[in-house]
């Protein structure tokens, strides 16, 4: 325990200096912005600003990015409240009673009980990030190639069974992901793999092209073509702070939001997805009264906005300890940790404490920054919801090009993304969710290198990943969690909750 307050200690003193703190705030405040306007997100943002953190030091620039991606869960919930339109997925839920509220008069009450509980929930996040940080770690340090390559293997098939779609499209996307991974000059041999003749690709296809081809551009493609129809609430705001009856009907809620979340949110694929969603449904089912819910029940905001911030805070759990991202944000991450020369891994503590403590204790500075920034800016953030959206992406477009040719002074990467832009589309058209892509694109290349270690070690042995404890429970496990997948009820299940 003393060992905890000690390293907290030292977080603090990184996330308190004077760059740190206004870091987060940028991140935190351009989070909340993009979760409020619909049709950007988190993943596209990150990828679009991952140009611009090249130039800070990397404590700042993960702090930033971090900060961007739990201010998008807070953000997300005014526009569903206000607008009926979830400006991030997780806010999909609050949408639900949160906008009924508001058209009865209830708004600033909706509004505020969902920044309570999303600051009780991410700073509940927190602690168990910090808490479980250093023992991960630990387990983390005994693994072997061996061990690492089941893990991450294990990883992406609960990204493929919690993935939006099919199972066949799911498997389609982390392969093509992992294909992609292998595109460059191969290490070992010196010889070129999938380049085609085409110089710029020796060296392998770009993080940042890819993710802002796939994720930024393609999000302003998908967004110009939807038809834009707002239901702005036009009733007063009114106070922002609970009665005392509302909190008495939200503690429940949240603190059972907050504990879903935290476990959702470890979970690789979109556990921190489903959390406000499984929060919805405990909520309903434990309710005397079900049939208050959707038409205006505040535990139906309380609960999932707990979860939903819950589980974007544990979702680093996995990233800080073990290297392995959970979700396509969290891949975004490893990318920018990467381009700075940080290994994601256990190792991350020892060799960068002052990251990986700095971030922990940012997490909690960001979610005090966002209850500041969103409840006394909420009428702000109303007037931004006027700003038609078509006006917005030829902006971002110009700013996101000027980044990435910044980054190398290379045409042919504008271009590239351009091309992924449309593939990005084109799969999104086709029913293909992009977010497995992303993370058998990240995981490949660490997979691919585990791999060779281990038959290395073991003189060509492939025997030697079931042979090992760990690397064969975690092999069992993803084998199991695949037949399970491809069962008819299961099918069943995964469909009408995605449906849902």
């Amino acid at each position: 325990m003393d060992t905890l307050f000690t390293n907290l200690a030292l977080g603090f003193s990184v996330a308190f200096s004077f760059q740190n703190l206004g870091l987060a705030f940028i991140g935190c405040f351009v989070g909340t912005l993009i979760g409020v306007l619909p049709g950007i997100g988190p993943i596209a943002t990150i990828t679009m600003l991952l140009p611009v953190t090249f130039g800070l030091e990397p404590t700042g620039a993960i702090i930033m990015l971090a900060g961007i991606y739990y201010g998008a869960q807070y953000g997300g919930s005014t526009s569903a409240i206000l607008v009926n339109i979830p400006g991030e997925v997780t806010a999909v839920v609050t949408t639900l009673d949160g906008h009924e509220m508001a058209k009865r008069g209830r708004a600033g009450a909706a509004l505020g009980i969902a920044a309570m509980a999303s600051f009780f929930a991410g700073t509940f996040a927190t602690l168990v990030v910090a808490s479980l940080a250093v023992p991960l770690t630990r387990l983390a340090l005994v693994f072997g190639p061996a061990e690492y390559f089941s893990l991450m293997v294990a990883g992406l098939a609960f990204a493929v069974v919690l993935a939006r779609g099919s199972v066949p499209r799911a498997i389609a996307m982390v392969l093509g992901g992992l294909l992609a991974s292998t595109i460059g000059t191969d290490l070992d041999t010196g010889a070129e793999r999938m380049t085609f003749g085409y110089a710029p690709l020796s060296d392998g296809l770009d993080f940042a092209v890819l993710a802002m081809g796939l994720f930024g551009f393609a999000e302003v493609l998908r967004n110009l073509e939807a038809v834009e129809h707002r239901d702005v609430v036009k009733k007063a705001i009114g106070t922002v702070l609970p009665t005392k009856a509302d909190l008495r009907r939200s503690i429940a809620p949240v603190l059972r939001g907050t504990l879903l979340g935290s476990v959702l949110g470890i979970l690789p694929g979109n556990g921190a997805v489903l959390a406000p969603f499984a929060s919805y449904a405990t909520e309903k089912k434990l309710a005397k009264d079900p049939s208050r819910f959707g038409q205006g029940a505040i535990e139906g905001v309380a609960g999932p906005e707990a979860a939903n911030n819950a589980g974007a805070q544990t979702s680093f759990i996995p990233l800080l300890a073990l290297g392995i991202p959970p979700n396509a944000v969290m891949a975004l991450m490893v990318g920018a940790m990467t381009i700075h020369g940080i290994v994601p891994g256990p190792l991350v503590m020892v060799k960068s404490p002052l990251l990986f403590w700095g971030l922990i204790a940012s997490m909690w500075i960001g979610n005090l920054m966002l209850l500041v920034i969103n409840l006394p800016l909420v009428r702000l953030w109303v007037r931004l919801l006027d700003v038609p959206y078509r006006l917005m992406y030829p902006a971002i477009l110009l700013f996101s090009c000027i980044g990435l040719y910044s980054v190398k002074s290379a045409p042919g990467d504008v271009l590239m993304a351009a091309v992924l832009a449309v593939v990005g589309w084109a799969l999104n058209k086709l029913e293909f969710e992009t977010a497995p892509l992303l993370l058998g694109f990240v995981l490949g290349r660490l997979m691919e290198e585990n791999l060779r270690r281990a038959l290395a070690i073991s003189r060509g042995d492939p025997a030697t990943f079931v042979q090992r404890p760990i690397s064969g429970a975690l092999l069992a496990v993803t084998v199991l969690v695949l037949l399970a997948a491809v069962l008819p009820a299961v099918r069943r299940g995964r469909k009408k909750v995605f449906t849902e």
